[in-house]
């Protein structure tokens, strides 16, 4: 058999395999395929001082939304994606933003006190002037200039996880 063939076939296994796992995956937990099927989605959205504090919206997409001076605190926010959104002034405070994809987002003047950051990708995102005073960004990719902005000013604990700002940061 000729390499190009083999390479062909191993292809085509591959996506047959994970055809047939996605179809196991419906047929043996159906009620999460429709949890996720039921979330709102908020892409490109503008949400300009809407209220969203203590909401779950787990998983949940804001990607490109303009949420300037939302609320959303005490909001779980955990697991959804952010990329190119606008928090501007927005009140996150004490909101767990855990896991979330948050690429070239927008948190300038933003109140993230006591918010939980925690493994999440904040690639090219801005924090200028931000409230980030009990902030946990445990095990989270934010830039090294962003992280020397933010070191100036960071202080606290954040109550729910027991981290410093500063260590969750890795200011020295």
């Amino acid at each position: 058999m000729k390499r190009k063939d083999k390479t062909r076939l191993q292809s085509i296994f591959s996506v047959l395999l994970l055809f047939v796992l996605t179809l196991c995956g419906l047929l043996l937990n159906p009620a999460a395929v429709l949890a996720q099927e039921n979330k709102v989605n908020y892409t490109l959205a503008n949400l300009e001082h809407q209220d969203f504090s203590n909401k779950d919206l787990h998983g949940t997409s804001f990607a490109g939304g303009i949420m300037q001076a939302a609320n959303f605190q005490g909001a779980n926010l955990s697991g959804t994606i952010l990329t190119k959104g606008s928090f501007l002034k927005a009140d996150l405070s004490g909101a767990n933003l855990a896991e979330t994809f948050a690429d070239r987002v927008i948190f300038s003047e933003a109140n993230l006190t006591n918010a939980i950051l925690t493994d999440a990708i904040f690639t090219s995102s801005h924090f200028f002037d931000a409230v980030i005073t009990g902030a946990d960004f445990s095990n989270s990719i934010v830039d090294a200039y962003e992280v020397k902005l933010m070191c100036k000013r960071a202080d606290g604990v954040n109550p729910v996880t027991g981290v410093s700002t500063r260590d969750s940061l890795g200011c020295s």
